[in-house]
């Protein structure tokens, strides 16, 4: 009998509650060594407590039963650090959907989260099984195995019985069980970037003394900087480089180092990994080039030092990175060859390549922009975005997020990640890219269909401030922070200038805000009089938002009409306010030293010191920017005050059989490469679909007028004639659909006329189908992206989809918040209200199969598309108020990029 195949894709890095890396892999029948020195650390009590019996050695029978295992009704998976195992979670199927399972952790790595990640992973893997249920056995005095069962967000059953607690809880995600998990990894990968942003120690190694040198730029920027801790360099042929003591290695350290900062060639970076991981450091950033970016000699060099960091619970930016900065004043770090510094505020900053790095942190500084941290992650083979975000997340420092993307690797993973950010902290993109997304090099999955759409879609759906560029990222960053969000649309535009508060106005009024304008003053107004007018407006409850707008021609001083304003602001610091101020003192600005602020180069931005803090007022040097980045806030806020909804889930669904299916169906033809598309016939389709609710209406096919009889009288009359031609299926203006045919005289005349007006041929034939209740004819698809998921879609059928592109969309999984707006979000979406004196449709029950067809796509990643269309909705009160007429399913080999389990991102077989 041959061995089972080991199913590599269930390997996984994984970042422990304690944000050290470790690797999770299926157990392997070469692992009977590991296992054994496993079971022999442990102590005598955790070995009782594991097995009910005082086995101090494994026999070669147990060692042989552990680790050969089928991967199908007996299932283990090692958690290991370096090549030692560090933790066991097995099951083994018991039939009818149940499971045993249990968990082994090491002594000496007992409280680092290992028995939660085991129970997600084993969890994961059972489900795509068909193992709905894991039960156990468990001793009472075992809490902490009994606690990872019961803090893991299931519904967990317990019983007593001879001595032993029994558990039981059903493995279907729910949404307890989802936030836990998301929870955890946030945690995790929160702490796992603390050593590369807020260390306690520093060393570069590479440290040349040569001035112009990569290293010595580094460790004099990192001097320079006023890093709070001990800083070392490493460099074999000096005893000291920029003052700083130089060790010929990392042994020879006073005390170890927490940060690696190398800057040595590409060749030698593995070895350089390799001494850090042995000296105890805990992060890396690589400023090397010469991988990924150059050839696929460069990715298999990338791959493999990252591989050995993750092997040692080490974290990697880079390689090609800029570098990290901590502007706070507790950390002080500037780890990066950046040109120049910002200085410490509350924006942080990602960014990819070292080019953009330098242009994000020279807007910044041209701009006057503080920020709390920057990341320019290089290639990107480890940390990640989404890292930074998880980070950022718990930064008290940080209270914008302003990121410059030039690809990604998850943009699942990003999207729960920036949904959950952005309800606390908004979120700035500036993506680059062409259409849609291009992937970072070293990543396993290099191509996706994803359209800009999809993109827009996504950020959209996450709360996301999608931006076209650095200029405008800045313009919004400004805004946010330093304003508060505003509290609703209605803006008061104080100018001095009808002309110019008419333009401001139409510019928010296109963009959904409400605008008022008061041009009562003139630049000829005494000072008190703008001071008093910005006064009553930010203290009337009709207003939201102060616009401030004066204009001059002449020489007339703008400072101390923008410090009223800061005054003015001060008073009402729950009131969003900005400027644009236009006269030649933007030309030339003046500085003022007094105590009321600053007015800083090509603005006009003041500040006014209050017992809280400073309080500034973003200035714009022109009323399409400043009306941009207002309308950006606007709606940023207004997403934050929608309700989140909860996950879409329906429990009445049958996905171990949708996987027998699906499986049945790949299984036809096991030599077509893995995404190669195959479609699904009706039947099958019909098989699949109703495993997840979606009844979808029998059509008989016919090639003759006897045999569309036939069908008709099955199904029962009145029937709907279709052409069953690709190019007249659906298409009732050309011919090719016949409705409300009553009996069969009715149907043999609208064969013939088919049949001579189209040309019909047997090659495509008749499709005979009950008819349908009348109401409004909708589209529902699924699209599988490697990257994206399925992405869901959503319109009403014909001109509005045909012509005018009118199609909404949203990343699975969705909630119910989610499906609400899809289905009033497209243009056409009055038709399903009632528009124009129709009666409105039911439009819960399309809500409901949106949601089902979400959620099918969404457990089953085989689904490469789902199309159901027409769907027709009839008024609440109809005999039918859905009927889905037509579906086409087509499938392929998994591809997808995101694990439902917690993973590191994954790195290229390449």
């Amino acid at each position: 009998m041959s061995a089972p195949r080991y199913p590599s894709q269930w390997e996984a890095d994984v970042a422990l509650r304690d944000g050290a890396a470790a690797h999770v892999r299926p157990i392997r029948p070469d692992d009977k060594d590991a296992l054994q020195a496993f079971h022999k650390r442990q102590s005598a009590e955790s070995i009782y407590l594991r097995f009910f019996a005082p086995l101090r050695e494994l026999s070669k029978r147990d060692l042989s039963r552990f680790t050969e295992v089928d991967f199908v009704e007996r299932v283990a998976l090692v958690v290991t650090i370096e090549d030692d195992i560090i933790a066991v979670g097995r099951y083994d199927a018991l039939g009818d959907g149940d499971a045993e399972v249990a968990f082994n952790v090491s002594d000496q790595h007992q409280g680092r989260g290992l028995g939660s990640v085991l129970l997600e992973h084993l969890a994961d893997v059972a489900r795509e099984s068909g193992i709905r249920r894991f039960v156990a056995e468990v001793l009472p005095q075992n809490r902490k195995m009994i606690t990872v069962f019961t803090e893991a967000g299931y519904h967990v059953k317990q019983g007593y019985d001879d001595g032993v607690v029994n558990v039981e809880f059903d493995i279907h995600p729910t949404e307890k069980s989802l936030a836990v998990a998301a929870a955890r990894e946030h945690r995790a990968e929160a702490k796992s970037l603390r050593p590369a942003l807020a260390p306690e120690s520093v060393v570069v190694i590479g440290a040349s003394r040569d001035p112009q040198a990569v290293g010595n730029r580094l460790l004099k920027n990192v001097i320079e900087g006023g890093f709070r801790g001990p800083v070392y360099a490493v460099n074999p042929e000096a005893f000291e480089v920029a003052g700083v003591a130089s060790f010929a290695r990392l042994s020879e350290l006073p005390t170890p180092a927490e940060l690696a900062l190398v800057a040595v060639p590409a060749a030698s970076v593995p070895e350089v990994v390799g001494d850090c991981a042995r000296a105890g450091i805990k992060a890396a950033i690589i400023v090397s080039r010469g991988f990924a970016e150059v050839d696929d000699g460069g990715l298999r060099l990338q791959n493999q030092v990252v591989r050995q960091a993750r092997r040692h619970g080490m974290r990697v930016v880079g390689p090609n990175s800029l570098g990290v900065i901590n502007a706070t004043a507790e950390v002080a770090l500037n780890a990066s060859l950046a040109p120049v510094l910002p200085r410490a505020g509350n924006l942080a900053l990602f960014s990819q390549s070292g080019a953009m790095s330098v242009a994000v942190l020279t807007a910044a500084v041209r701009r006057d922009l503080g920020i709390s941290s920057f990341v320019s992650a290089g290639n990107r083979a480890d940390v990640s975005g989404n890292d930074c975000m998880q980070y950022w997340e718990e930064d008290p420092a940080t209270r914008v997020v302003g990121i410059y993307l030039e690809s990604i690797g998850n943009p699942r993973k990003f999207s729960r990640i920036a949904r959950r950010l952005s309800r606390s902290k908004p979120v700035i993109v500036v993506k680059t890219g062409g259409a849609g997304f291009k992937v970072p090099p070293g990543h396993a999955v290099r191509h996706t269909s994803a359209t800009k759409t999809t993109v827009k879609a996504m950020f959209r759906q996450a709360g996301v401030i999608s931006v076209d560029n650095t200029s405008d990222m800045f313009d919004v960053a400004d805004l946010l922070c330093h304003q508060p969000l505003p509290r609703g649309p209605r803006v008061s535009i104080v100018s001095n200038s009808e002309a110019m508060g008419s333009l401001i106005a139409d510019l928010l009024v296109d963009r959904d805000l409400r605008a008022t304008v008061d041009s009562s003053l003139n630049v000829h107004s005494p000072l008190a009089d703008f001071e008093a007018t910005f006064e009553r407006h930010l203290s009337s409850d009709e207003v939201d938002i102060v616009f401030a707008n004066v204009v001059t021609p002449i020489s007339t001083p703008l400072a101390p009409i923008a410090k009223a304003l800061a005054r003015a602001a001060a008073k009402h610091p729950d009131t969003m306010v900005l400027s644009c101020f236009i006269g030649p003192e933007n030309v030339n600005p003046s500085l003022s030293t007094g105590s009321v602020g600053v007015i800083r180069d090509q603005d006009l931005q003041a500040t006014y010191p209050t017992d809280a803090g400073r309080v500034v007022v973003p200035h714009f040097d022109s009323p399409e920017a400043a009306a941009k980045a207002l309308v950006a806030a606007s709606r940023y806020a207004a997403w934050r005050e929608k309700p989140l909804g909860e996950r879409v889930y329906f429990d009445d669904t049958d996905r171990p059989r949708a996987r027998s299916i699906i499986d049945r169906e790949l299984s036809r033809d096991p030599e077509v490469p893995l995404g190669q598309r195959r479609e699904l016939d009706a039947e099958t389709v019909r098989e699949l679909l109703a495993c997840y609710g979606i009844d979808v209406w029998e059509a008989r096919e016919a090639r003759t007028a006897d045999e569309a009889v036939a069908a008709a009288e099955h199904l029962g009359y009145p029937v709907v004639l279709k052409s069953a031609s690709a190019r007249y299926r659906h298409r009732a203006d050309m011919g090719g659909v016949r409705l409300d045919i009553e009996n069969a005289d009715e149907l043999r005349r609208a064969v013939a006329v088919m049949q001579r007006n189209l040309g019909q041929v047997t090659e495509a034939p008749f499709e005979v189908q009950r008819m349908a209740p009348l109401g409004t004819a909708c589209v529902v698809r699924t699209e599988e992206d490697p990257l994206f998921g399925p992405v869901v879609s959503f319109g009403l059928a014909g001109d509005a989809i045909n012509l005018l592109d009118d199609v909404a969309q949203r990343i699975a999984p969705l909630s119910t918040e989610d499906v609400a707006s899809m289905v009033r979000s497209v243009r056409a979406a009055p038709k399903l209200f009632g528009y124009g004196g129709l009666p409105a449709v039911d439009v819960p029950a399309l809500e409901n199969l949106i949601a089902r067809a979400s959620q099918f796509a969404d457990d089953v990643p085989e689904i490469a598309s789902l199309q159901l269309y027409p769907v027709v909705v009839a008024p609440p009160g109809a005999e039918v108020t859905l009927a889905v007429l037509t579906a086409r399913v087509s499938i392929a080999g998994a591809q997808r990029n995101d694990l439902a389990r917690r993973a590191l991102p994954r790195l290229s077989d390449g």
